[in-house]
C-alpha cells in the first residue's frame, strides 16, 4: 500500500532512514512487518512513508524528540537494529530533523 503520512500542524520531528540492502533477505520481511505493527503503537508516532529501489528510504514521524529515544531504546527494535547491522544492511544513515514546515495537496 502506498499513502503519504498525515502529519499535524508542525512543528513534528522526522526520522529519516536511508539504507542500501545486502543480498541477505532471511527474517527480513517477518522483523519489518513487525516492527511496523510495533512502532504504530508507540506513545508519540506519528506515521512512515517508505520507498525502495536500489536505494531506500524510510521517513518516521514523531511528535517529540523524547518519543524517538523512547523507541530507539525499545527491546524490539534494538533486535530488529542488531540484525540490520550483522545481516541486512551494506550501510545506512539515520537522520533526525525538525519539520517547522510542510504544505502540499
Amino acid at each position: 500500500m502506498t499513502f503519504i503520512a498525515k502529519t499535524p500542524t508542525p512543528p513534528y520531528y522526522a526520522v529519516i532512514f536511508t539504507s542500501i540492502r545486502s543480498k541477505n533477505e532471511q527474517g527480513y520481511a517477518e522483523m519489518s512487518a513487525n516492527i511496523l505493527e510495533l512502532v504504530s503503537l508507540q506513545p508519540g508516532f506519528l506515521g512512515v512513508e517508505s520507498a525502495r529501489e536500489d536505494l531506500g528510504i524510510t521517513v518516521s514521524y514523531w511528535t517529540d524528540i523524547d518519543s524517538i529515544k523512547t523507541w530507539k531504546a525499545n527491546l524490539d527494535h534494538k533486535d530488529a537494529q542488531r540484525l540490520g547491522h550483522e545481516q541486512w544492511y551494506e550501510s545506512f544513515k539515520v537522520r533526525i530533523s525538525k519539520v517547522e514546515r510542510d504544505y502540499g495537496v
